[in-house]
């Protein structure tokens, strides 16, 4: 029985391996070195874990992986890319688990690595299956309802279900498809840091498509992610970037224009730090009646360049002020039969007239204008207010 159980490690279907808490290999099956194309002397106690993964996975194995593995002890079915030996990339699924000391202390994590290359494959089916399907659409537009129907429950998936309530802040979202047969790549959230901070984005992906809503969930997951691991926004925006241009190079580049905050909170206020990715600016509608754009100078669009920088700015929000984000099918909505747009100027306008107002007030207005703008409005426009309490 011994030596079946070591067998049947050795030759298992799936990777295994166990490092120590800080990463070193100690012990790797016989099935992963063969994927990896690996001598088992030149691993085990040579290497760490992280010396397996591509450069992009190294990054979401510190921002997301680990982070998540310290909290919850262990982690399931998370997407990493090993690199191989002959410089290859070999998609997998990763799930790992902490073993304890009799003192409970960490000693050592056992990792389950399963091939994904099929699953991989399986996705492209998914995405040229559905590409098709688009095109059939449009060409016989037969069963709109049903695509309709798949395209809202994929749209929904890519939004959080509802927002968190932050003590001391009222924070209000919406989301207004400019087509019902159409995927869109606009996003926003708002979650929590631990302890009383809280971190939030609202971005725009360039295109539309199962490839745009690709984009933006690895877009919303990562910039997660990346502010659990550093909340500074210039940094969240900047990890973002790195993932981006690493997953869509040459002749398929994928790149989106965002907006990152965080939010501590004072007595009665909240500072803000926000950082902008090539985003229209946020607009402040003050307590006193005044409303202006916030500027964030410096940021360029993410993912479009591989040394892009990011440049931040702050803001204190007291009560009765209310800062709007907002994507750009909002500005670039034709108010006519020409070519005539919105624009940031009537926008401006619109803000001073509704100065002060909550954010309640504010998006119920905006959503009004947006059903105004009837087909006019070409693209999705999503909103986030955050508004602190009179």
């Amino acid at each position: 029985m011994e030596d079946s159980a070591d067998d049947l490690y050795e030759n298992a279907p799936c990777g295994y391996l166990s490092t120590l808490p800080d990463g070193t290999i100690v012990k790797i099956n016989g099935t992963l070195l063969d994927w990896l194309g690996r001598r088992r002397e030149d691993v085990v106690g040579r290497l760490r874990f992280t010396d397996l993964l591509t450069v992009g996975g190294r990054l979401y194995h510190e921002t997301h992986y680990a982070p998540l593995l310290h909290m919850q002890g262990r982690v399931g079915e998370i997407a990493l890319e090993l690199a191989t030996a002959g410089g290859g990339r070999l998609p997998v699924l990763v799930a790992s688990v902490v073993k304890h000391s009799a003192e409970g202390t960490p000693a050592l994590i056992r990792t389950m690595i399963s091939d994904a290359r099929a699953r991989r494959a399986y996705e492209a089916e998914l995405l040229r299956a559905r590409r098709e399907a688009e095109e059939a659409h449009r060409a016989a537009e037969v069963d709109r309802a049903r695509l309709q129907q798949v395209v809202a429950t994929l749209q929904s998936s890519l939004l959080p279900p509802s927002l968190p309530a932050v003590p001391g802040l009222t924070a209000v979202a919406h989301y207004q498809a400019a087509s019902p047969d159409n995927l869109g790549g606009d996003f926003y959230d708002l979650f929590s840091l631990g302890g009383e901070r809280w971190a939030f984005f609202l971005g725009d992906v360039v295109g539309k498509g199962p490839e745009a809503a690709a984009v933006t969930s690895l877009a919303r997951y990562t910039l997660r992610a990346a502010a659990m691991h550093d909340p500074a926004p210039a940094k969240v925006l900047a990890t973002l970037d790195t993932v981006l241009n690493e997953r869509h190079t040459g002749e398929d580049p994928r790149y989106c224009t965002v907006i990152a905050g965080s939010l501590s909170p004072g007595d009665g206020t909240f500072g803000v730090e926000l950082a902008s990715g090539g985003h229209p600016p946020a607009l402040l509608l003050r307590a006193d009646g005044e409303a202006a754009y916030l500027p964030t100078t410096g940021g360029l669009v993410v993912g479009l360049l591989p040394t892009a920088t990011f440049i931040s700015t702050g803001v204190v929000l007291r009560p009765g002020d209310t800062l709007l984000l907002y994507t750009d099918g909002l500005t670039e909505a034709r108010t006519g039969k020409g070519d005539e747009r919105f624009g940031d100027a009537a926008l401006l306008d619109l803000a001073r007239r509704l100065a002060p107002a909550t954010a309640r007030e504010t998006v119920a207005a905006i959503v009004d204008l947006l059903h105004g703008f009837g087909d006019g409005l070409e693209d999705d426009a999503a909103l986030l207010a955050l508004g602190v309490p009179a």
